[in-house]
């Protein structure tokens, strides 16, 4: 059972990114997915949650109206769309699965991790 995040890089201001979360050994689609991010010198904090009925839950309001979340079953994956980044997201994103199907911010309903994948926003 593990996840696999992928898809950071250096980005310009107000570019975009999408980052992939693969899953293995797991259907993702039974489980609230979450993406965190990890700023330098910084707390890990939530960014977005899909929960198994594919409703978003934004875990950090900076990134209303900007970020979305989405899942695709058939290739057992998780998305994070990023638009409109600002150098204040630069940061490691981290894919996550929780322990039941409903989005939650406590750290300690996400038994498995990725990785992390660097989103470095600068010009």
């Amino acid at each position: 059972v593990q996840l696999q995040a992928s898809g950071g890089g250096l980005v310009q201001p107000g570019g975009s990114l999408r980052l992939s979360c693969a899953a293995s050994g797991f259907a993702l689609g039974h489980y609230a997915i979450a993406w965190f991010c990890q700023a330098p010198g910084k707390e890990r904090e939530g960014v977005l949650c899909i929960s198994s009925s594919d409703t978003s839950t934004y875990l950090e309001d900076s990134v209303k109206g900007r970020f979305t979340i989405s899942r695709d079953p058939s290739k057992n994956t998780a998305y994070l769309q990023m638009n409109s980044l600002k150098p204040e997201d630069t940061a490691i994103y981290y894919c996550a699965k929780s322990s039941g199907s409903s989005c939650r911010l406590r750290f300690g309903v996400y038994d498995v991790w990725g990785q992390g994948t660097l989103v470095t926003v600068s010009s």
